[in-house]
């Protein structure tokens, strides 16, 4: 049994109950980058596109804040003693330009995560001139101080120090660390812009506060910078907030302030950074000019000349590279038409880098519009025959018109040789079944699922009853769902869409759509309707509950697993909720998976007038009709998949397209343009 093993029992039976109690208040994080994290910032603080936790930039005489959101238990009461806690984080401080000062930063724990209420330059956001220094603060602090204040005794311009209640540390040292190789300390300079590594560390036993500062590329020195036998427990408050806190300088040249990664641990060690999955620093200063550039004016003379030279075939190439498809009738379409070169621009030429995705007939592209800085999705499709072009046209024109705050914006097209681009409005967050299916680090909740669920529904309740024009997806599926900022479902992917007047019977098409997705009277007549768009909203209502595909295929076809039997038979069997998604445990209302997968079910229905509309649907989810008794429109039903399922004629498109890899597939040259998943 080691010393420090028996030192920790012997201390379990000598220091306050309230300390060793602590074991159940374990609470800990890692940030490594702070991508899609949640910590609540205010003031200057921001998380920046590559992850990076900026405190600060260079706008003068402003605080910043950047707390973990929740409250953390640093006592088992009021009144007993400060558990253990430990952090480690990666920070760097970059000069805007060489020489620059500006106040530095602090890593803090304190009662609110908005501390300063006046000017609060000088003392790092954590105090103004009426609190600095009050016993009723209940601040504790770790400063890197880049600037040198007197009146509160800094030792230089470049420090590390503890704080209690005020920014005049109880001790301080110049930033150096002793590696575990040497007998010294080696000096840092905290605004070298490098990276370095600072761990802080409370015994809640010994009652000793531990700093320990060492480059990224250095392991944690054995020898702590600063060390004070100080004990917390009248200072810390039984909840806490823990974050970092900083201001800038009262000229618009400074130090901005970021961090990279952090962890923390309550009662125990901080796990360690992964230093290489940390996101990298941004470019400050000037770019090194190139020597080619500096030797002199003959090399550019000559340069000139070649410019010169080749001017003619660039020419020539660029507007071969730009040639687009226009003809005389799409000059009505106006801003409808995109340039191809607009769009060539703002996906950086069609890269494998800004490849969002791809479905059976088109692959779908990241792009930022020169004109106007918009983000959209681009995809590119086929366009093998000019035969109904010019009417399918004028339906994504019309179908750019439609705007609803649960669809995708259909922005416009272009047609160049053999292409047709589609312009969407992007969705940052991708398609829901990436969360459904591929992202196992990131489980969509049960709340999020069952809002995105209402949303599509609001959706697709617009498409058949309140725009001007019934529209007929034909495509409704979880791929096609896109996610935005809030995670709000979008519905997407118009190009199988069908469009006719209100009051007016749908014209009969060929088949088009996906597997799993299909109403069984679609496979016969060729007649989408309404209904079937419900039919198709069925197997994505049970998709998104259950989290598995509509159709599980397997090596032999007649062994693959049908969703919809599968929550049927539960459904029987007098449990449905077995058939909820896994992933979510025990973490779901019961009454709306309840609700979700019943309607999954009634929507699926074999006889289409039993299914209701989409107007029903929402009133359904709302609560604010209850959903009709499954046993009574079940009933005479002797065989899984004759009410609910796949009833006769689904066998014939199943054995028809079992062979097919690809999620859709299309007959008519109009559908094929467009269909396949986004």
């Amino acid at each position: 049994m080691s010393f420090r093993l028996v030192t920790a029992i012997l201390a379990c039976f000598l220091v306050p109950v309230a300390v060793c109690a602590a074991a159940s208040d374990d609470v800990g994080f890692i940030y490594q980058g702070f991508q899609s994290s949640n910590l609540s910032l205010y003031g200057l603080a921001k998380i920046t596109n590559n992850g990076l936790l900026q405190i600060t930039n260079n706008t003068k005489l402003q605080t910043a804040y950047a707390f973990y959101p929740n409250p953390i238990n640093f006592k088992k009461t009021s009144n007993s003693s400060a558990f253990s806690f430990s952090t480690q984080f990666v920070f760097a401080m970059v000069p805007d330009v060489p020489g620059a000062t500006s106040p530095g930063m602090a890593f803090v724990i304190a009662p609110t995560r908005v501390l300063a209420r006046g000017p609060s330059t000088k003392f790092l956001g954590l105090f103004d001139e009426t609190t600095n220094g009050s016993p009723k603060n209940h601040v504790f602090s770790v400063e890197l101080d880049t600037f040198q204040e007197q009146e509160f005794g800094d030792i230089n311009d470049n420090h590390v120090g503890i704080d209690i209640n005020s920014v005049k540390s109880k001790v301080s040292q110049p930033a150096s660390y002793q590696a575990n190789n040497k007998n010294s300390f080696d000096n840092l300079t905290l605004s070298s812009g490098q990276q370095m590594q600072l761990w802080v560390e409370y015994d809640g036993v010994d009652r000793r506060i531990n700093v320990t500062l060492a480059p990224i590329v250095a392991a944690k020195p054995n020898t702590p910078l600063l060390s004070l036998s100080y004990d917390l427990s009248p200072i810390l408050l039984q909840t806490m907030y823990v974050g970092f806190s900083s201001s800038t300088s009262p000229i618009e040249l400074g130090i901005v302030h970021f961090i990279l990664g952090w962890s923390f641990k309550m009662n125990g060690d901080a796990q360690a950074l992964d230093l290489s999955r940390l996101p990298k620093l941004p470019r400050f200063g000037h770019k090194k000019v190139s020597k080619f550039f500096t030797v002199g004016l003959p090399l550019l003379s000559l340069l000139f000349l070649l410019i010169v030279a080749f001017g003619a075939a660039y020419y020539l190439r660029r507007k071969w590279k730009y040639a687009e498809v226009l003809e005389e009738w799409e000059h009505a379409y106006g801003p409808h038409r995109f340039t191809y070169k607009d769009l060539y621009i703002a996906t950086k030429g069609f890269t494998e880098k800004e490849l969002l995705g791809e479905g059976g007939f088109g692959r779908v592209y990241k792009g930022v519009l020169p004109t106007n800085r918009v983000e959209v999705a681009v995809k590119k499709v086929s366009h093998q025959a000019r035969q109904g072009i010019r009417e399918f046209i004028a339906e994504i024109v019309s179908l750019g018109r439609l705007r609803h705050r649960n669809l995708v914006p259909l922005l416009g097209y272009c047609r160049r040789k053999r292409e047709l681009l589609l312009v969407y409005e992007f969705m940052s967050k991708g398609s829901l079944d990436r969360f459904l299916f591929n992202q196992p680090k990131r489980t969509l909740n049960w709340s999020e699922r069952f809002r995105v669920i209402r949303g599509v529904a609001s959706g697709l309740l617009y498409l058949h009853e309140e725009w001007e024009q019934v529209v007929i997806h034909r495509d409704v599926k979880s791929s096609n769902v896109l996610l935005d900022d809030e995670l709000n479902g979008r519905l997407g992917d118009f190009g199988l869409a069908r469009l006719y007047d209100h009051g007016t019977l749908p014209q009969t098409t060929h088949v088009a759509g996906s597997l799993g997705y299909l109403a069984p009277e679609y496979s016969r007549t060729g007649r989408a309707t309404t209904r079937t768009d419900v039919y198709a909203f069925g197997a994505f209502l049970l998709e998104v509950a259950c989290g598995r595909r509509p159709i599980k295929h397997r090596a032999v076809p007649e062994e693959n697993i049908i969703l919809v039997d599968l929550v049927f038979s539960c459904w029987k069997a007098g449990n449905i909720l077995q058939a909820v998604d896994q992933k979510l445990g025990t973490e779901y209302v019961k009454e709306e998976a309840d609700l979700v997968l019943k309607l999954g079910l009634l929507c699926s229905h074999s006889e289409p007038e039993i299914r209701p509309s989409m107007r029903q649907v929402l009133l359904y989810l709302e609560g604010s009709v209850a959903l009709p008794d499954l046993s009574v429109l079940a009933m005479g039903v002797s065989a899984v998949g004759l009410g609910f399922g796949h009833p006769a004629g689904f066998e014939d498109i199943k054995s028809s397209f079992a062979t097919s890899t690809d999620k859709s597939f299309s007959y008519t040259v109009e559908d094929s343009i467009l269909s396949g998943g986004r």
